[in-house]
């Protein structure tokens, strides 16, 4: 008898299952999801999703929110009229070979003495002060230029007039004569800071008026050896060859500073470059159409920077800080006060005077006649006297 094995019936196939349950259950959820995106108001219980619609109304509102502006264009609307471009002529004077000063050498090759000279072409920038037509520049652009020709914003160009110059700041001033010149404002709205946006305008390379945007890097830099006086502001916004002379300006428009060097291993911007203050460029604005030449206050003295290993050479306690005077000129202020060789200045004006630049400048900034307190150390005692300050001479100042 031939018997047939019963199986069991242990359940459905896992693709029953599947076609059974799990498609519907997604199916339905997908509907689900559908039904809530487009008919939301069926189920009150869950909020329309809200869109905000920004209107020309609320534009201004939202644009206000953002911590900077979007564009600077109202800035250098404002002052690249007044920043313009310089061009200079000078001669250069060639160097004889020695040899052609044999007189027969020049008998054989029937050479005459003439003038060995040729023309040297260059470009820089300059920024009108005020609408007598007053440019500031700086002196290195101009120096020993035969010729200088300017070029306005506008397209009008003309010769300029060398009024005076201050070699030892790196300035100078120019003057044009046209109707209708723009001019730049001096920011006036307090002190600059570390970390403010700033624009620098110039004519690069001579490629024409140029824009470009950083901040302020440092203030009082006065260690680079560049000039008798140092006060620079250093700035990451591009400065290349041709930007000597032009703005520097504060996101409003108005000027901080003039574009003097740059440091650079390649001759192009590398991120740091430097600009003279604008306070101290007006000073010398002032100074030269006033006087022909920079006012500066004199004191009569020499200093070195008191570092412990100089204290401890002279026997004094090395935590003291300020400026040992190394020096002092005969019936100058500074010995008239009653300054002596050895005292160590620690104040001028109730400023710690830590650095002989700094207080160079400070005594420089100073109008002749004026008074100037000095606290200083005489062995080991604090005292302080006041000293009228001089007028200095200089004889690097040129016209």
């Amino acid at each position: 008898m031939n018997s047939t094995p019963i199986r069991k019936d242990t359940g459905r196939q896992p693709k029953e299952w599947l076609t059974l349950y799990l498609i519907p259950v997604l199916l339905g959820l997908i509907i689900a999801l559908l039904t809530i995106l487009i008919k939301p108001q069926w189920f009150p219980s869950i909020p329309a999703a809200k869109q905000e619609v920004i209107t020309a109304d609320n534009a201004k509102h939202v644009a206000d929110n953002f911590s900077g502006p979007v564009s600077y264009s109202t800035a250098v609307d404002r002052a690249a009229p007044a920043v313009v471009n310089i061009f200079t002529q000078r001669i250069i004077k060639e160097k004889k070979n020695a040899l052609l000063d044999s007189p027969f050498l020049k008998r054989f090759f029937n050479k005459q003495d003439q003038p060995a000279e040729r023309r040297q072409s260059s470009l820089g920038s300059g920024v009108l002060m005020n609408s007598a037509g007053h440019i500031l520049t700086n002196y290195h652009v101009i120096a020993k230029a035969t010729e200088i020709k300017v070029s306005l914003h506008d397209g009008r160009e003309v010769e300029a007039k060398l009024i005076g110059s201050d070699p030892e700041v790196d300035l100078a001033v120019l003057k044009i004569n046209l109707p209708n010149l723009p001019h730049i404002r001096i920011a006036d709205s307090g002190p600059i800071k570390i970390g403010d946006v700033v624009l620098a305008i110039g004519n690069p390379f001579g490629v024409g008026q140029t824009v470009t945007m950083g901040i302020i890097s440092a203030l009082g830099r006065n260690q680079l050896g560049l000039n008798t006086y140092e006060d620079y502001i250093q700035t990451d916004a591009a400065i290349n060859p041709g930007n000597s002379g032009g703005a520097l300006i504060n996101a409003h428009g108005y000027l901080v500073g003039i574009n003097a060097a740059i440091y650079s291993q390649s001759g192009g911007s590398q991120g740091i470059g430097f600009a003279i203050p604008a306070s101290s460029a007006a000073q010398v604005l002032a100074d030269i159409t006033q006087f022909g030449k920079t006012v500066r206050g004199w004191m009569g003295i020499e200093v070195q920077e008191a570092t412990p290993a100089l204290l401890s050479e002279l026997g004094l306690p090395t935590a003291l800080e300020g400026l040992l005077v190394t020096g002092l000129s005969l019936n100058g202020p500074a010995q008239q006060s009653g300054l002596m060789v050895g005292d160590i200045i620690t104040a001028l004006n109730n400023k710690d005077s830590f650095s002989a630049k700094s207080a160079m400048n400070q005594i420089g900034s100073l109008r002749p006649g004026e008074n100037i307190s000095i606290e200083f150390i005489r062995s080991g005692r604090k005292q302080s006297t006041v000293a009228i300050a001089g007028k200095r001479q200089s004889p690097t100042q040129k016209k």
